[in-house]
């Protein structure tokens, strides 16, 4: 089947307004906020489940691959048409359903931005928890693919805590329903399962939340350390002590400077790191938790402990730590965001063996993650027009995953697998336990068609593979779209 009979089709089922074709309407879908590539031949948005339904059915028949696409953040190239075919673009899904104020819950279509719908129950006393960096953009169809987490799910959980129910579409185009608005004990937990899946098992068309209560009080605290490891040994001691914060996150001096100077947030310049503290719930409660936090702190050799004393510090805060990425672009033309999980007590260590890396290719790499989950993002710089630099980019950050995995943690916390991290998928499970994911998914997806050559290495897909996984690092146009993109 050739490029514009698929366009033809798929203009018959959504409209000739819904759908592209023409190459430079395409480029702008050839990547998302990862290092690779892949252009689709056509990309569709339906508006309904009953398009997306006839979709996937003219895609099974006639074996094409579908790459379901939210709002393209993601950084681990879980959007991108590795094996061409179609994108199915969820712009035009964007609606909140319905808001369950009194059970806590909301029901969305997967195009809704994620903030958008805490936005919309604000006025109810209510938010939705998870709260990626890019939640600004980012779709809540894309956060139920890679189980996403953000700064605020240290204490409450990823997304997977905060779905209860899909509508999903099969790859025949059968429309089921997993979970609902209530707890289900009995049977097999369908929707967790579906949830982090990345596009492989089915496409997704509403999608049932929990809501959360605003908390009574919130104290934002800056804790500002001397050096990096006095910072990170600080995180195992507040984790250590039994105290749970909604947030906490760490950046490094090479990283909190290059915020400072872009967003004048309030970081000490000449601070080695800062730690991001939040704590939430009954007044009483935070009060007490924040003087136990400042303690922790200064016992740690915390130079000094800020507490943000208005709402507008604690925001300006807080977007100096969400918009850390683009201050990237002061200091080089591009770089390579990974996103490791390690256990909370390995912190400093890791932390060293990253400047060790770093010295061994002589790149310079920044620090901004989820300190308190172990949730890591190194962040390493290089030059796009060097091509020994962008090699030893893919190393170091290939390097700084097997340490992950060495000290028994993970490739991904919140990012995915996609097609970036496939090759390494390997190196974290067995061969068993690859072949029962590889079944697992073939009982969704048995023609391959959805999302093909991502997440499981050597599933069965519909065409073979071409392109490697890292194969545009250099191109400056990613690395735009990078500083652009999603974040953790």
């Amino acid at each position: 089947m050739v490029e514009n009979s698929i366009a033809h089709e798929l203009r018959q089922i959504v409209g000739a307004d819904a759908v592209l074709d023409k190459p430079e309407d395409l480029q702008l879908y050839t990547y998302d906020g990862s290092t690779g590539q892949g252009r689709p031949e056509a990309v569709c948005f339906p508006q309904t489940t009953e398009h997306v339904s006839r979709i996937l059915k003219f895609a099974n028949k006639n074996n094409i691959p579908i790459v379901p696409r939210g709002a393209g953040t993601g950084l681990s190239g879980g959007s991108i048409a590795r094996q061409g075919g179609i994108v199915l673009g969820f712009a035009r899904m964007n609606k909140v359903l319905e808001v369950d104020a009194a059970n806590h819950r909301a029901t969305v279509q997967p195009g809704v931005v994620n903030i958008e719908l805490s936005n919309a129950v604000a006025h109810l006393g209510l938010y939705f928890a998870p709260d990626p960096s890019s939640q600004r953009a980012c779709t809540i169809g894309g956060n139920v693919a890679e189980n996403s987490g953000g700064p605020h799910t240290l204490a409450s959980g990823v997304t997977v805590n905060h779905v209860t129910g899909l509508e999903v579409v099969l790859p025949d185009g059968r429309v089921t329903e997993f979970g609902g608005k209530t707890f289900n004990g009995c049977g097999y937990d369908l929707t967790g399962f579906f949830i982090g899946s990345e596009g492989t098992l089915g496409v997704a068309t509403k999608i049932t939340v929990k809501l959360m209560r605003l908390p009574e009080s919130v104290a934002t605290l800056l804790a500002i350390f001397n050096t990096v490891e006095d910072a990170a040994q600080t995180v195992v001691a507040l984790t250590s002590s039994g105290i749970t914060p909604a947030a906490l996150e760490l950046l490094d001096g090479l990283m909190l400077r290059a915020v400072e100077d872009a967003y004048h947030a309030g970081y000490p310049l000449d601070s080695g790191a800062v730690l991001l503290i939040e704590l939430e719930g009954l007044r009483e409660e935070v009060e007490e938790y924040a003087t136990a936090v400042e303690a922790i702190c200064k016992k740690q050799n915390a130079r000094e402990t800020r507490r943000a004393k208005t709402e507008e510090e604690r925001t300006l805060l807080w977007m100096g730590r969400k918009h850390a990425f683009g201050a990237i672009g002061r200091l080089a033309s591009g770089f390579y965001t990974q996103d490791g999980v390690i256990p909370r007590t390995k912190i400093p260590q890791t932390l060293q063996f990253i400047e060790t890396v770093g010295k061994k290719y002589s790149l310079r790499i920044g620090n901004v993650f989820h300190a308190g989950d172990g949730n890591l993002h190194p962040l390493i710089m290089y030059d796009i027009r060097d091509p020994h630099q962008a090699e030893c980019t893919l190393k170091a950050g290939e390097e700084i995953l097997q340490y992950c995995i060495d000290v028994g943690g993970s490739i991904t916390g919140e990012h995915g697998v996609g097609m970036e991290k496939i090759d390494m998928m390997p190196k974290l499970f067995s061969p068993a336990s690859l072949e029962v994911m590889k079944r697992l998914r073939n009982v969704f997806n048995p023609l391959g068609i959805l999302n093909p050559a991502k997440m499981i290495p050597g599933a069965r897909s519909c065409r073979e593979t071409t392109m490697p996984g890292h194969a545009s690092l250099g191109d400056p146009s990613k690395d735009f779209a990078r500083m652009g993109g999603g974040a953790p």
